[in-house]
């Protein structure tokens, strides 16, 4: 569905808003889904002009998908504004400092290079801190153009992930999936991806660590930086292609990574006109899974947790926005956690955590920050010393909403406890 029918298709019947996650801080017409469709449609039309109002109100939506969800008719709300930034990315360009992390996302071996600086200056911008109720993490000293004064976020890890490993983990195995290890677990939380090293053993899976990935582009197409996107998912299409001739799939240990590659790069190649790509990447996405739906697919698994001690810990989850809506995914973690874990939910565990992106995290931190403090008061609500959730962007602004709340609860990957009980 183009653009113009999405935005002639909606009939305003107003079930989205109740679930649209701006509007619930910010509860004007022009900042729901139906509003966010007239303004669109408006500014095709020629009825609207792209200035800097509208540009606020467009990049205002966190993409959640909560209204894709609900809407009668399917409606990709997200797709839509998605265009629209890439129309706002070309009349206003984007903030250098956004280009600069974009940059480096799309170029592994800068990134390499700008990590390893990065662990080793940290402690200029951040002051460090370790375990005062939550994860290891750095707060930074003075307000920068990416992060603000105050705001929690995860450490530098001294080496990446991938540079820690050899290429392929030979685990005695019938069979091989690939690992699509994502950026955030293999600069910062490298522990996730152990972790999905260390099931993989326990089931005799042999992993490929698929070095020749490059980032899913999910940050510069929610930025609107199409140029970037294209390049990136034209080489990871090819890549995976060749790869999964001999692999049985590819897991990701991230919602957003997982959701990028199996659902919208199919959307993207449709955006530029590109039905061939989009073919291709609508063939090769039943072999792109989230991580614990795939090892959850593993009956054995579940027999090994079960066979293993249970915990004296309660753990509530969040479903990322990308995993649950997206994927469908959020009843194959819960089983695996259920084994070892005391599960108690919290009272909307389907709630955006409000990360939003590079320009919410930037440009609209004090909204970003507002959803998450409701995230945090729910895992406050619900008695439980962990929250998990399968997404890495949700463990960072959970984290630093927590930390801001003074809760304690602490953030645990699902895929690190799940190591962590077959190991008792």
């Amino acid at each position: 569905m183009n653009l113009g029918q999405i935005t002639d298709s909606c009939v305003k019947c107003g079930k989205c808003i109740p679930s649209c996650t701006i509007h619930e801080i910010n509860p004007d017409e022009s900042t729901s889904p139906r509003g966010f469709l007239d303004l669109i449609a408006a500014y095709k039309e020629g009825n609207l002009e792209l200035d800097k109002d509208a540009k606020r109100v467009f990049e205002s939506c966190f993409l959640c998908t909560n209204c894709v969800e609900v809407c009668p008719a399917n409606l990709r709300v997200d797709n839509a504004i998605e265009e629209v930034r890439y129309d706002i990315a070309k009349k206003f360009g984007i903030a250098w400092y956004k280009k600069i992390l974009l940059f480096f996302l799309r170029h592994r071996r800068a990134l390499d290079w700008a990590a390893r600086l990065g662990f080793v200056f940290q402690s200029c911008a951040f002051s460090v801190q370790r375990g005062s109720g939550q994860n290891a993490g750095m707060r930074a000293k003075f307000s920068l153009p990416l992060v603000k004064k105050g705001r929690l976020i995860t450490s530098f890890s001294q080496k990446s992930f991938l540079n820690s490993h050899a290429s392929f983990v030979d685990n005695g195995g019938e069979k091989s999936v690939g690992l699509f290890v994502g950026c955030l677990s293999n600069y910062f939380y490298t522990d996730t991806a152990g972790a999905v090293l260390d099931i993989a053993k326990a089931l005799k899976i042999n992993v490929d660590l698929m070095r020749g990935q490059v980032c899913c582009a999910a940050p510069h197409f929610f930025t609107g930086d199409f140029k970037s996107v294209e390049a990136l998912a034209v080489k990871n299409l090819a890549y995976f292609e060749e790869k999964l001739l001999n692999l049985e799939c590819v897991i990701v240990p991230e919602a957003t990574c997982s959701a990028m590659l199996g659902v919208d790069l199919e959307h993207f190649f449709m955006m530029i006109k590109r039905p061939d790509l989009a073919a291709r990447a609508k063939k090769i996405a039943p072999k792109i899974k989230l991580a614990t739906a795939y090892f959850h697919e593993q009956k054995e698994l579940l027999e090994l947790l079960r066979a293993r001690k249970k915990q004296n810990l309660s753990l509530t989850y969040h479903d990322p926005c990308h995993a649950r809506k997206m994927q469908g995914v959020f009843r194959e973690p819960r089983e695996l956690l259920g084994a070892n874990f005391t599960l108690k939910e919290m009272r909307n565990p389907n709630a955006c955590c409000g990360f939003g992106g590079v320009s919410m995290q930037s440009d609209y931190y004090d909204k970003a920050l507002s959803v998450g403090l409701k995230k945090a008061e729910m895992i406050d609500e619900s008695g439980a010393e962990l929250v998990s959730a399968e997404c890495s962007a949700c463990r960072l602004q959970i984290s630093n909403a927590l930390e801001q709340n003074q809760s304690r609860a602490i953030f645990k990957h699902p895929l690190e406890l799940i190591a962590r009980a077959l190991k008792q």
